[in-house]
C-alpha cells in the first residue's frame, strides 16, 4: 500500500457499496473525465433494528441486507463493473491521522523507501492498539497522505528533495479481518472481482466537504448513524480527532418503545408523526416528555464527546453532518439548540449543515429515475475524484 502511486484515468464503469449501522446501499456509476460521475442505478435497503442488538447480531443483519443488495445490483443487468468498492461506517472500521515527524543535523534525501519505513512503522503501532477491539486479525485499508511539510513549508511533491526537516500527517483505517471477509464473500457471490478496495466514511465525507468549503478549514464532521454518532475534529484540513458514542437515532425508537410498552414498528410511527407535526393531541401527550428526554441524554453525550476531543483547544462552531434524511432536521435542531450555545469550548453557536441531496447537487449526474442518496453520491465523487483521477490521487 503506497501513498504515492497514481491510479490510470480512464472511464469505466464502477460499482461501490456503501455499509453503514442503518442501512446498506449500493451504485453503478460511469466515471467521468470532468469528475462528475454519472449513476445509472442505486438501491438503498434499511437495516430493521432490533429491540436487544449485540456487535454479533448486527453484522449478521448487515451481511443480510449487503446480499439484498447485492442482488438487487446484479439483477440490474447493466453491465459487469470494472472496479468494486466499499465504503465502510462505525462500527465497521476504526481511524487515526498520524503525525510522523524526523529531524537531523545534516540534510537527508526523502525518497520513497524513507517514506514507506516511517509509515509502515505507525501503520504497526496502530494495528496493535487495536488488537484488542478485533481479536488478533486486523487489516489496514486505507492510508492517505494528507499533508507533507519539508523544512517548515507543505508541498504535493516531496520525493527525493534534500531535507533537514520532515513531518507528515497520514491517515490510517483499518477492519476486523472477519468482518471485511463476510463482506468480501457476499459481494463475491454476486459479482467475480478481487480485491475489493475499502474505503472509510470518514475520508470521504472529509474530503468532499473539504473541497466543496475551501475557505473553511476548521470544522466539525458529524456522522449519526443508526447505532453510533461519529465526531471528527477537523484543523487546519486535518482531520485531528475522532471519538464514538453508542448512540445512533435508533436508540430514540427502542427507548419509546420501551417506555410504552410497544413494538418498534409502533413506536417509530409515533416519532413519525410527532417530528412531522400530524400527531394528535394526545399522543403528543404521551410521547412529547419522552422524546424531550431523550434528546437530552444524546445531546449530554454529545457535550461529553466533545469535552473529550477537545484537548483544550477550541471546538469549530461549524458542523457538517451525515444522517438518514428521515432524522436530518430533527437531530439538526437538537444540535443547534440553546443550550449549546453556552458551550465554553465552542468557538460561536453552532452552524449545522447537512451534507443532502440539494446541498450535492451538480455533483454527480443521474440517470433518469435513479434514487439520489447523498453517502452514494459522496462515494462516487470521491472515488471518480480521487482514486481514478491522476491528476488528484496526490491531493488528499
Amino acid at each position: 500500500m503506497s501513498i504515492f502511486s497514481k491510479p490510470k484515468e480512464k472511464e469505466e464503469l464502477m460499482l461501490v457499496f456503501d455499509i453503514r449501522s442503518s442501512m446498506v446501499g449500493g451504485a453503478l456509476f460511469w466515471t467521468q473525465k470532468s469528475e462528475i460521475p454519472k449513476i445509472i442505478f442505486s438501491v438503498r435497503e434499511p437495516i430493521i433494528p432490533e429491540e436487544n442488538l449485540d456487535a454479533d447480531k448486527l453484522l449478521s443483519l448487515t451481511i443480510k441486507t449487503l446480499e439484498i443488495v447485492a442482488d438487487k445490483i446484479y439483477m440490474a443487468r447493466l453491465g459487469a463493473p470494472s472496479r468494486i468498492f466499499c465504503v465502510l461506517s462505525s462500527p465497521w472500521y476504526v481511524s487515526q491521522t498520524r503525525i510522523i515527524s524526523l529531524k537531523r543535523n545534516t540534510p537527508f534525501v526523502f525518497n520513497a523507501k524513507l517514506a514507506d519505513n516511517l509509515i509502515q512503522k505507525e501503520i504497526k503501532f496502530f494495528e496493535e492498539e487495536h488488537l484488542a477491539k478485533y481479536g488478533d486479525s486486523v487489516r489496514a485499508i486505507e492510508l492517505k497522505n494528507i499533508k507533507t511539510v519539508l523544512n517548515g513549508y507543505e508541498t504535493t511533491q516531496p520525493l527525493n528533495k534534500k531535507i533537514k526537516e520532515l513531518e507528515m500527517a497520514i491517515f490510517i483505517s483499518m477492519s476486523g479481518e472477519q468482518v471485511l471477509k463476510k463482506i468480501e464473500n457476499t459481494i463475491g457471490r454476486h459479482f467475480h472481482l478481487n480485491p475489493i478496495k475499502f474505503i472509510s466514511s470518514l475520508m470521504t465525507s472529509f474530503t468532499i466537504t473539504r473541497d466543496m468549503y475551501a475557505e473553511q478549514d476548521n470544522f466539525l464532521l458529524v456522522d449519526i448513524g443508526g447505532e453510533i454518532t461519529d465526531i471528527s475534529i477537523i484543523k487546519k484540513s486535518i482531520p485531528r480527532e475522532s471519538v464514538s458514542f453508542p448512540l445512533g437515532h435508533n436508540f430514540l425508537t427502542r427507548e419509546v418503545a420501551g417506555r410504552l410498552g410497544c413494538g418498534l414498528s409502533e413506536a417509530n410511527s409515533f416519532i413519525s408523526l410527532l417530528k412531522d407535526g400530524h400527531a394528535e393531541r394526545s399522543v403528543v401527550k404521551k410521547i412529547k416528555p419522552i422524546i424531550d428526554q431523550l434528546k437530552t441524554e444524546w445531546l449530554i453525550k454529545f457535550q461529553e464527546s466533545l469535552a473529550n476531543i477537545s484537548n483544550n483547544i477550541s471546538i469549530p462552531a461549524t458542523v457538517y453532518m451525515t444522517i438518514d434524511r428521515e432524522m436530518a432536521d430533527f437531530f439538526t435542531q437538537i444540535i443547534k439548540s440553546e443550550q449549546f450555545s453556552q458551550y465554553s469550548l465552542t468557538e460561536s453557536k453552532f452552524e449545522v449543515i447537512v451534507l443532502n441531496t440539494e446541498l450535492l447537487y451538480g455533483t454527480a449526474i443521474f440517470k433518469e429515475n435513479i434514487i439520489r442518496e447523498p453517502f452514494l453520491i459522496i462515494d462516487s465523487v470521491y472515488i471518480n475524484r480521487f482514486l481514478i483521477s491522476p491528476a488528484k490521487a496526490e491531493q488528499i
